[in-house]
């Protein structure tokens, strides 16, 4: 019998949570071990030995790992990728500074636009030329691109980007410098356009193709260290990576296109919230995601989070669109909302109190911590106001410091004028309410309304802030499910293997010749499945869709339709104009219809996923652990709260508010007039009465 035990690891900028799950009785173990990001592959196996330990599993019986890391993302944020060059057609070596040509902030003065990743000196321009139909107007000179490649790998150049003009059309011209550049330069690491996006629109391919270029050479390095380093842990399971897309895939595409894993963790937290949501009998969820250093939010409709065909990276302001690098990559549809549970508050240079985007990280850490820190940050707003129990902190496992918190926050009061009560309450409301408008936004931009939706919390800090937030927004109904702190990981746990591709197809709906579209269709499938094969999953039971990108003639942006089956023009036409009057309410009468390029999406069931979730439960001991005072805003005041252990409830059980439900790995806050249920999957649901 094969190894059974699945091994989940994410690492985030605070924790590196870790969860061992048994598919066959749904038995799960969870360690949170804090991040060390000196070489975050030393906390994730220090933390591996101890999930280990704490399940009394041996590493032989691990079967399978999945892994979400912030590494390749940090390493765009930070600019620690490698030193990256990037070969394109003459006429084109300014495209990554060009991009968009227009300001995140039309009337700032000192606007700082995101640098390019690779500096002008670095890139270098090939004579050839393609048409937007991929023929050639002027051949590929071979030779002169190999010399100007020479001169890139002489400067130290480590990784190469080729993006020729309208390579999407015809990759010809890519694939043979590639190939030659392979040849001549065997320690180059190549990235083409063509296979990373092959998608119109210069800049952005550019883009992506860059990113993937800069991070892969880290990716490949990275990867095979952990890979062994596993396997010398005597770890004989294979290593699967959490993709942007909320799937997973091996790590041989994982080193081939990182750039599909930079939003690996947070994808995660959405399908944990799908995952839960669905157990929990929601089809509508908002899926809430608070760690120590961000928090994000995903739609979920009809059990399934969305996912977008793009997003922005590395922004220099991190709510403002247009602030950062664009990436064409499937990824599940996230909305950076806020702060962290290590995020710093200060005096802003108006008198005003701020909070973010600076983050304490795991070293030092919030001033609870004991590790050196000393600003005051939003957990040591949520251990004064007694959302948190000293003596509890991740089970106990770990000691806090109640005397740097008080400092810090004297420290803070002081800037501001204020209590120290005062200051610790307008941290945690600043942040909710930070998250609150952020989150009215995204919702109302997709057509919904929030009280459609139970917001459902996982991550470290979610479950604290969540019954605030959702008060804010005008939620009756949330949810925490079992495991909140480590959510993510477990959402990996349970995700399928999951390949998306696409090709250029621009051509108008009217008159297409739909059998070639059949065919491109069916030439993806088939790559998605080469690569479906190596992860091991059920390929018999995969779920394939089908989707387009298309507009009206003459428009400059489409949206993403998903085609029937069996393509038939007057069907495409009604599933286009159902997708466009969802958005915009109206169709422009007499427009013609357009394809834009052709999406294929295949997923799979991954081996040892299972069905249930089991943490471990003490129903017999005493539930109620005692009361403290826990300060509620609806209220103003400070209320003698019931603490429940979490353990300890028996499904089915009902519990007024004001609550605090505590388990390991988080604190669940549930406010006055308020009624919480215990779930027969272990959730809890706090509804307002």
């Amino acid at each position: 019998m094969s190894a059974p035990l699945s091994l989940g690891i994410d690492i985030g900028g605070t924790f590196t949570d870790l969860v061992i799950h048994d598919p066959r009785t749904g038995r799960a173990v969870i360690w949170k071990e804090s991040t060390t990001p000196d070489d975050p592959a030393r906390g994730a196996l220090e933390g591996t030995r101890r999930v280990l330990e704490k399940a009394g599993a041996k590493p032989q019986e691990i079967g399978r790992v999945v892994h979400a890391t912030t590494l390749f993302t940090n390493a765009l944020i930070e600019r620690k990728g490698a030193k990256t060059g990037l070969l394109t057609t003459a006429g084109f070596g300014d495209v990554l500074e060009i991009a968009r040509e227009r300001k995140y902030e039309l009337y700032d003065l000192f606007i700082e636009m995101p640098k390019p990743l690779v500096p002008r000196p670095w890139r270098r321009e090939a004579k050839e030329r393609l048409g937007p139909d991929g023929s050639i107007e002027i051949a590929l000179d071979v030779e002169a691109a190999l010399a100007e490649v020479a001169d890139l790998v002489e400067k130290g150049v480590e990784s190469l980007a080729i993006c020729f003009l309208h390579s999407y059309a015809n990759a010809a011209h890519e694939r043979a410098i590639g190939a030659a550049v392979a040849e001549r330069f065997q320690n180059l690491s190549i990235s083409l356009s063509s296979d990373i996006a092959p998608e119109i629109r210069e800049y952005l391919r550019a883009s992506t193709t860059v990113a993937n270029a800069y991070v892969r050479p880290l990716a490949e390095i990275y990867l095979e260290r952990l890979e062994q380093a596993l396997r010398d842990e005597g770890i004989p399971g294979g290593l699967f990576l959490m993709l942007s897309n909320g799937g997973l895939t091996h790590v041989s595409e994982a080193k081939r296109a990182p750039v599909q894993l930079l939003e690996s963790g947070p994808a995660a937290g959405a399908l944990a919230g799908a995952w839960f949501g669905r157990n929990a009998g929601l089809e509508r969820v908002l899926a809430f995601d608070m760690g120590g250093t961000t928090a994000k939010l995903a739609l979920v409709d009809d059990g399934e989070p969305l996912v977008a065909w793009g997003f922005e990276a590395a922004r220099e302001k991190r709510f403002l669109r247009g602030s950062g690098l664009p990436m064409q990559i499937a990824t599940v549809e996230l909305i950076e909302i806020g702060a962290g549970g290590g995020s710093i508050a200060h005096r802003s240079d108006l008198g005003t109190l701020n909070v973010g985007p600076e983050s304490s990280g795991a070293q030092p850490g919030p001033a609870c911590y004991g590790r050196g820190g000393t600003e005051a940050t939003v957990t040591d707003a949520d251990l004064t106001l007694g959302y948190l129990n000293a003596d509890f902190f991740l089970g106990g496992a770990m000691k806090i410091d109640a005397v740097a918190t008080h400092a810090a926050f004297e420290k803070l009061a002081g800037a501001l004028g204020v209590e120290p009560g005062r200051a610790a309450f307008g941290v945690h409301d600043v942040v909710n309410e930070n998250m609150a408008g952020a989150a009215r936004v995204a919702i109302a931009e997709r057509g919904r309304v929030p009280s459609e939706y139970a917001l459902l919390a996982t991550g470290g800090a979610g479950p604290v802030h969540a019954w605030h937030v959702a008060r804010k927004l005008g939620v009756s109904r949330v949810v925490c499910p079992p495991g909140a702190g480590a959510g993510s990981t477990i959402g990996m746990l349970m995700a399928p293997a999951r390949v998306d591709r696409v090709a250029s197809f621009t051509t108008a709906l009217a008159g297409a010749d739909l059998d070639a579209a059949d065919s491109l269709f069916a030439g993806l499938e088939k790559e998605a499945l080469d690569v479906l094969h190596l992860t091991g999953a059920d390929v018999e039971n995969r779920t394939v869709r089908r989707l387009a990108d298309m507009r009206y003639i003459g428009q400059g942006s489409e949206i993403t339709v998903v085609l029937p089956q069996l393509l038939d023009e007057a069907e495409v036409k009604t599933s286009f104009e159902a997708a466009y009057k969802a958005l915009f309410a109206r169709t422009p009468p007499g427009a013609a219809i357009q394809f834009v390029a052709l999406r294929l999406s295949v997923s799979a069931p991954m081996p040892g996923t299972g069905g249930k979730l089991e943490l471990p439960r003490h129903a017999s001991a005493a539930a109620l652990k005692g009361t403290r005072p826990v300060f509620f805003p609806d209220e103003g005041k400070t209320l003698p709260t019931r603490v429940w252990d979490r353990y300890a409830l028996e499904p089915g059980v009902s519990i007024d508010g004001p609550a605090v439900f505590e388990e390991n790995e988080s604190t669940f806050i549930v406010g006055p007039n308020s009624t919480a249920r215990l779930l027969a999957d272990g959730s809890i649901l706090a509804e307002a009465n």
